[in-house]
């Protein structure tokens, strides 16, 4: 493959990037027992007076109270101005018009010199840099450390604790900081998030979880820090956050763990700095945890796509916001200023070892090895191992024209994190060519195919993306379980183990695909109650799409707006997910007549989840819903397409996202648009975990029901997941768009079934949710009795029970006062559970 390629080991003869002895800073802390040696938190801060103090900028000092977002960029920037260790930037701007400020501080020689730290950085990155050079390089080229608040904008002590980490490295002389400074620079991005900071709200403008939007990318704040982090990519990452309660957390995490993560890196992460920060809150007597509810599986994450994309030590930190901020400001900073000093103290053992996994990575793409599954905490057990199938090469087809703006997006999101994509310059006959959800089938793949080898460093990350399956290999779930990047965009493509060397050439970086539509139709979006995390959450992303990639005008509207008659400007009604039972009480009896005679008259109402639900309980539409049995937490089923103009550009199946969604039939089989196959079909596929999905086989996934002279298009489930699900997506576009068949108009006729089986289908936000098996459910009655909690219970698949617990204003995991401990106490009650699915 080298040789046909053309691919040239670099010759590699570094300039060696000579570190003299620097200064650094941190705070003075208060100290139990001096010591005469140079320890990272018990040395006694030197301050050399050139940095203005935090209260001579701010008028108050660190910790005090909590910074503004105004504020933290006036500090950052002031101490750039004072001092030659740091240079300082802007990676993005926000929805709102604000600027993310990072600052990148270090001795100054190093700040001098950035361009040929990348350099250097680059070379130790390339896994056919040699061995001996890789090794010069780590001895004479600092390590990249970043540390990050603020992702969530009501987590707000991350931001405080990195610029008291930013004025001490700039500002002291001792050796503690001079430490950090000989062997790192350090990348200090304070708030991830400034409109959210500002509206003390946990999400963005356009309420997306940014600490799940990291392999997406859809939001420039995002985009432009991952872009950042390409230019210094880091062996450390640091990601603050808040929680609910006192206690601290930091690594070792909870399983599950990804099964592509170079091995290396937990170790770093549980024995180097785990252990480091064990060894200090311990003799400090501060309270905290691991092991516990924060796991590194999804790849949105803070702490996967740090690890798995650039083999640093990706970590979450996670400190109890019922702790003053003085308090949380502290320990914050002790996080980062004790794993700053264990990262320096063994910089070029891990810039060797940083290295060791790139070449690594290489071997095992030739060797077409995939890292197995493994669980890392006492008493747990992999549930699902990884196929022991070779995986040499992807490819991606890219011979459906109806497709391309999908296929280049997915090829876009691998380049820039710098995955190699060829295209084939030949057709290829493939003897073990798997499509994604098939059999193993002699396959010849067309020329100008896509083909993404796993010979290469960024295999771990290749296989994150390009996966069929995450391969679950542990029944808890912080977040969800697939999200393979074809599946997601309805790209064909697929996988084999073949030793190949085909005809191919680079594909040069491919631009942003437009996705911008165009129609005559004016459009509405009907926001349900705006507090509620489902209603706020889909409503943004669908805002976004709208806005950002279709570009497409639209006007909000809330449920006293259609019983006022401001449906009279609107072609089509977009009603995404929130409550619908307290949607349809706002909407009142004037409400409900008035979007049924809307309808009635030729409007077009497209509802999704809960926006489904109220078409029920509105009676424009027949369909029947009911909650699921199964448990899936957040995974990719396939559904067959039915031909028509709903299915434009869309083709025969597409992937649907499903998370305990309910299940939908059609009142009558003709107006199925999508449908789940039966699950003893060769057509049933499911990525990620799932129990019980049997029971979607059949029913529908989308309908499009005459109503009058008008449509109502329901999807049972979110369309528009994170606005990352760019398959199901191109139906909501079509449902926008196309012109679907006339109807003879009649009379609206009530459907009251369905109605009062929507109704008795409550309102619920965010629940917590538990499956264990029956002789079990005594125990976990006792411990959720314990926590004072409220659940309804249902039998669940092989005899099995499932727990819905309330939750109560949709309290994320975060501010919840006690799902956090729910994990630790089924263990310490002997449960095994079946699934254990926690509030985002």
């Amino acid at each position: 493959m080298v040789n046909r390629l053309k691919v040239i080991a670099p010759a590699v003869m570094a300039v060696a990037i000579a570190l003299p002895a620097g200064a650094a800073q941190a705070e003075p802390t208060p100290v139990t027992s001096p010591t005469t040696t140079c320890d990272a938190t018990r040395t006694t801060p030197v301050y050399h007076g050139k940095v203005p103090t935090p209260k001579s900028v701010l008028g108050f000092d660190l910790g005090e109270r909590e910074v503004t977002t105004a504020e933290s960029d006036t500090l950052l920037t002031a101490i750039d101005r004072a001092s030659d260790r740091v240079t300082s930037g802007t990676l993005a701007t926000s929805a709102e018009g604000r600027a993310l400020k990072y600052a990148i501080v270090g001795t100054p020689r190093n700040i001098r010199n950035l361009r040929a730290i990348e350099a250097s950085i680059k070379l130790l990155r390339d896994p056919l840099t040699p061995a001996p050079a890789a090794k010069a390089l780590a001895r004479n080229t600092p390590a990249i450390l970043w540390v990050a608040g603020n992702v969530h904008g009501g987590e707000e002590s991350g931001t405080d604790a990195a610029l008291k980490t930013l004025y001490d490295l700039a500002g002291r002389d001792d050796c503690a900081a001079g430490r950090i400074l000989d062997n790192a620079v350090v990348v200090i991005l304070p708030t991830q998030n400034p409109d959210g900071r500002e509206a003390d709200t946990r999400r963005n403008a356009y309420a997306f979880d940014m600490n799940r939007d990291w392999f997406a990318r859809t939001q420039p704040e995002t985009d432009g820090k991952i872009e950042l982090m390409r230019k210094y990519p880091p062996q450390l990452f640091i990601d603050a956050h808040e929680m609910g309660g006192t206690e601290y957390f930091f690594p070792p995490n909870a399983d599950p763990i990804y099964h592509d993560i170079a091995e290396p890196t937990v170790d770093w992460i549980n024995n180097t700095y785990g252990a480091a920060m064990i060894g200090e809150f311990t003799r400090r007597g501060i309270p905290f945890f691991n092991r516990d509810v924060y796991d590194m599986f999804y790849m949105g994450y803070g702490d996967t796509v740090p690890t798995t994309g650039f083999n640093a030590a990706g970590m979450t930190f996670e400190k109890g916001n019922a702790s003053p901020i003085a308090a949380r400001t502290f320990e914050q900073w002790l996080t980062q200023w004790v794993s700053l000093s264990a990262a320096a103290a063994r910089k070029t053992e891990i810039l060797t070892t940083w290295h060791g996994m790139y070449a690594d990575a290489l071997k095992q793409g030739l060797e077409g090895r995939l890292e197995p599954n493994q669980v890392y905490n006492p008493g747990n057990e992999v549930i699902t191992q990884v196929p022991d199938r070779k995986v040499r090469h992807y490819f991606l087809r890219a011979d459906d024209p109806a497709k391309k703006a999908e296929t280049d997006l997915v090829v876009r999101r691998l380049q820039r994190m710098d995955v190699q994509v060829y295209k084939l310059a030949r057709p290829l006959t493939v003897k073990d060519f798997k499509a994604y959800g098939r059999p193993e089938a002699r396959t010849t793949l067309p020329r100008g195919t896509y083909w993404i080898p796993l010979a290469q460093g960024q295999k771990h990350w290749i296989q994150g993306m390009l996966n069929e399956d995450t391969y679950t290999p542990f029944p808890y779930f912080y977040d969800v379980t697939a999200w393979s990047l074809p599946l997601l965009g309805n790209v064909s493509g697929g996988s084999s183990g073949q030793v190949l060397l085909p005809a191919a050439t680079p594909v040069r970086p491919v631009d942003a695909p437009s996705a911008r539509l165009t129609t005559p139709r004016r459009v509405g979006v009907l926001q349900m109650a705006s507090a509620a995390q489902n209603a706020s959450e889909s409503s943004g992303w669908l805002r976004h799409r709208l806005d950002r990639d279709w570009k497409l005008p639209y006007k909000v509207l809330v449920p006293a707006d259609v019983a006022a008659g401001k449906l009279s400007d609107v072609d089509v009604l977009l009603v995404p997910d929130g409550p619908a039972n307290a949607a349809a009480s706002a909407l009142g009896e004037a409400g409900r007549t008035a979007l049924k005679d809307w309808v009635g008259r030729g409007g077009r109402y497209v509802g999704w989840s809960g926006g489904a639900q109220l078409a029920a309980l509105a009676g424009i539409s027949g369909v029947t819903l009911a909650e699921p049995a199964s448990d899936v937490p957040g995974s990719l089923l396939r559904t067959t397409v039915a031909e028509g103009p709903l299915s434009e550009g869309v083709g025969s199946s597409v992937m649907q996202f499903y998370a305990y969604d309910l299940v939908m039939r059609a009142a009558d089989p003709a107006h199925v648009v999508a449908s789940y196959p039966a699950a003893d079909s060769p057509d049933w596929f499911l990525s990620g975990f799932a129990l019980g999905a049997g029971e979607l086989g059949g029913t529908a996934a989308v309908v499009d029901e005459p109503v009058g002279s008008g449509h109502a298009v329901l999807f049972a489930a979110e369309p528009n997941f994170r606005a990352f699900t760019d398959g199901t997506a191109k139906i909501v576009a079509n449902a926008i768009t196309a012109d679907l068949p006339a109807t003879r108009a009649r009379a609206l006729v009530p459907a009251p079934d369905a109605s009062r089986a929507a109704a008795a289908i409550p309102d619920r936000e965010s629940p917590i949710r538990l499956t264990v098996p029956a002789a079990d459910g005594d125990k976990v009655r006792t411990a959720l009795n314990g926590f004072g909690a409220t659940w309804a219970e249902q039998a669940a698949t092989g005899g099995a029970v499932r727990f819905t617990v309330a939750n109560p204003g949709g309290l994320g995991l975060h501010e919840h006062p006690w799902a956090g401990r729910l994990p630790g106490a089924l263990r310490t009650a002997g449960v095994s559970p079946l699934a254990v699915v926690l509030p985002q």
